[in-house]
């Protein structure tokens, strides 16, 4: 008997684009099967195949709670079968008119469901996208996805999203856990830095066998290098990345290949391992290359290599290095260091535990209970007055209203203002940065602060 595939309802209000979306997902690639019979006139099935996975999809009619019409209280009848029998929910809502009544009803409807939603908002052009979309993050549901149906913008991350909560590696509803279960996903992780820094032999001194070429000429690895390393706590993906050079001394193609590959090899990481040469000392490429990683939203540890290298050492030799580092890379200060030498193994079986808990701190999703708490406390009514003020200039009344959490790896967060003219203070958002930093131990991890800024009408 063939199991029952996954079924996945496309709801929302009239007019929003739910059978656009439908017809995107069903028609966008080849891999993708399109439309079987639909069994009702109300509700369209086809089934949709994606990264490997397929799954049913079932089209609605326009949800009206509460009229009495027979055609939309029948149309709700349907769309509520449709609802009772899916995994997962993706609501499609109009970003160009904003939030109406009639979603905020929905929300409720929806909540109550207990089923994973991700809102698909949706009629946004490629300019838009970001900044019309986080209004609906305040219905406090994890995953908002801004799409353009008609002009297929969106869809690929959207159709990302939903096999992720197939997959069950998403638990969007779940807010009694304040971090994700992580121990039976692998954790990857990127060694990065410029050529001839140590890379290849802090991998194999991590796998505690000679599996890369180590040599003393720089650019030796050319290519990514994926090495799997199993420990009774984890499993670790560890990508061994080309030394990365200025681009105005790369000639050879093989070298400029290195630094895309490079690059590449930080957008699929978790944790970024910057190694920093201890005797040559911190440069400005060093900065650049730790740059890379922040862009790429990776959680980073730099390690400090060839510290065996360094000459006479006193007591504060290593707190010394660390401040000229810090000065260097002022936009790392939450971000660890540790002393190692991929030669000798000095410290070097301390780096995996660093990297489980940095992994552990990017998938933290905070209780919305404790959030509230921390906004009151912090935000709200901060300690003493000591908070600087939100706006820019300090003349605008700029007020902050409320802080949510929107997303993870790594951990994103939404603050909503009124108000003023829009534009947090670079202070105050650093302090709510490393408010959020010592409240939730958001350990070697970079935050994202978004503003959403409601104007007077």
């Amino acid at each position: 008997m063939e199991t029952k595939r996954a079924m996945v309802a496309i709801v929302g209000r009239p007019n929003v684009g739910k059978s656009t979306l439908f017809n995107r997902l069903i028609g966008q690639r080849r891999a993708i099967v399109g439309d079987e019979p639909g069994i009702t006139r109300d509700r369209i099935y086809a089934e949709v195949e994606w990264s490997g996975t397929r799954f049913s999809l079932v089209d609605t009619g326009g949800i009206v709670p509460d009229d009495d019409a027979v055609i939309p209280a029948n149309i709700f009848k349907q769309a509520g079968m449709a609802i009772q029998e899916s995994h997962v929910l993706i609501w499609v809502v109009d970003a160009r008119k904003g939030i109406t009544q009639l979603d905020q009803e929905l929300a409720g409807l929806l909540r109550s469901t207990g089923k994973p939603v991700l809102v698909a908002a949706n009629k946004l052009d490629a300019a838009s996208l970001e900044s019309e979309s986080t209004e609906f993050y305040q219905f406090g549901f994890e995953d908002v996805y801004p799409v353009s149906a008609e002009q297929g913008v969106g869809v690929g991350e959207l159709l990302d999203g939903v096999i992720a909560l197939l997959s069950g590696e998403k638990h969007s509803t779940d807010e009694t856990a304040d971090s994700e279960t992580n121990e039976n996903r692998e954790l990857r992780l990127a060694i990065i830095g410029r050529p001839n820094v140590g890379k290849s032999s802090l991998l194999n001194q991590l796998l505690g066998e000679d599996r890369v070429i180590v040599s003393p000429v720089a650019g030796t690895t050319r290519d990514a290098i994926d090495t799997l390393l199993e420990t009774p706590e984890r499993r670790f993906r560890i990508i061994d990345t080309a030394g990365i050079r200025r681009k105005g001394k790369t000639d050879e193609m093989a070298e400029k290949l290195s630094v895309i590959m490079a690059r590449k090899s930080l957008e699929r990481a978790d944790v970024a391992m910057v190694l920093i040469d201890a005797v040559e000392g911190v440069t400005a490429l060093d900065a650049n290359i730790a740059g890379y990683a922040v862009d790429a939203g990776c959680s980073i540890i730099i390690a400090v290599n060839k510290w065996d290298a360094v000459g006479e050492k006193e007591t504060n030799t290593a707190a010394e290095f660390e401040r000229s580092l810090r000065d260097k890379m002022k936009f790392l200060d939450w971000a660890p260091v540790i002393t190692i030498s991929a030669l000798t193994g000095q410290r070097v079986e301390r780096i995996l535990s660093l990297v489980a808990r940095a992994d552990e701190a990017r998938n933290r999703r905070v209780p919305t209970s404790q959030l509230n708490s921390f906004f009151e406390r912090a935000i709200s009514q901060p300690r003493g007055g000591t908070a600087p003020s939100p706006a820019r200039g300090g003349f605008s009344r700029l007020k902050v209203q409320y802080l949510t959490q929107v997303g993870i790896r790594p951990p994103t967060f939404v603050v909503f203002t009124s108000g003023g003219k829009p534009g947090l203070h670079f202070s105050y958002e650093r302090y709510l940065l490393n408010r959020l930093r010592e409240e939730f131990d958001f350990f070697a991890t970079p935050l994202r602060i978004v503003e959403k800024h409601k104007s007077k009408k």
